[in-house]
């Protein structure tokens, strides 16, 4: 007889410290747990904190978990998340998400607004694609070619990805990522990335009811400063918008400090 492994173990969930709240922490694109590494042993003397792999990482030793077809969209992922809190029985969590993942975020709240106490969607973003009265940052065209250059050259594409979304000012992060995305592979990082730069969900916003804290860096070549306002005006709960004053996609990275200190004035706000 086969046993069948656990989500928790299936995604790598671990859990630090052993406060009475807790925090989720759950990466975006090409990523893995270790994207919050600089920000965990902080937060878990205050905070159970829990931190996992979506089943695209490259960290996740079952490579089998991702089928392109099933994850065409953001729901099997909330769907995942929603499993996943309810095995490790997580309930009224704060949940920070990074990119996609605070997007996912927002459509498990939906589905069950009792898991959640707070959603943290850090460098997150409803749509991509620029159309005639939205700002997402990217033309159709633009995408096509990414598309192009994961299928043509991954490895390429990757390293220089990291170093236009990972401020340019700390390589050591940008490496961090590149290799990351590199675990991923092309096989993977392709239809996910279809996935990410195709799906609009700017309709889920109005349904959201969870107190949000929205968080932009100063400057992220991904998410237009336009985008944080839009998602603040279109959520339904109380939303407020926190400016890190660091470059890229990444603040957990490239400032950590103000990160945790944007974090910490979140989480003791009623």
């Amino acid at each position: 007889m086969v046993m069948q492994k656990s989500l928790s173990t299936a995604m790598n969930a671990k859990i630090f410290g052993s406060g009475k709240e807790t925090i989720i922490l759950a990466h975006g694109y090409g990523g893995d747990h270790s994207v919050w590494d600089k920000v965990v042993s902080s937060l878990a003397q205050v905070y159970q904190v829990v931190v996992f792999d979506w089943c695209f990482s490259g960290a996740v030793k079952d490579r089998d978990l991702f089928d392109a077809v099933k994850y065409s969209s953001y729901d099997p992922f909330a769907d995942d998340l929603i499993d996943l809190m309810e095995e490790m029985n997580l309930k009224s969590s704060v949940f920070v998400g990074h990119s996609m993942s605070g997007i996912v975020g927002c459509i498990a709240s939906v589905k069950r607004p009792d898991l959640f106490n707070r959603l943290v969607l850090v460098s997150s973003t409803p749509r991509l694609i620029n159309s005639e009265d939205y700002e997402g940052s990217f033309e159709i065209s633009h995408v096509e070619q990414i598309f192009a250059s994961i299928e043509t050259n991954y490895d390429q594409w990757a390293t220089t990805f990291a170093s236009i979304v990972v401020d340019n000012r700390d390589p050591p992060s940008a490496e961090k990522f590149a290799g990351s995305l590199k675990r991923m592979g092309s096989q993977i990082a392709l239809p996910l990335a279809k996935t990410v730069f195709l799906s609009d969900y700017r309709n889920i916003l109005e349904k959201v009811t969870i107190p949000c804290t929205i968080i932009r860096t100063t400057n992220d070549p991904v998410v237009p400063n336009s985008v944080p306002i839009y998602m603040q005006n279109k959520i339904k709960g109380k939303s407020t918008v926190e400016i890190i004053h660091t470059e890229g996609h990444f603040p957990q990275l490239t400032a950590h400090v103000e990160f945790l200190d944007v974090l910490y004035k979140v989480l003791i706000t009623p």
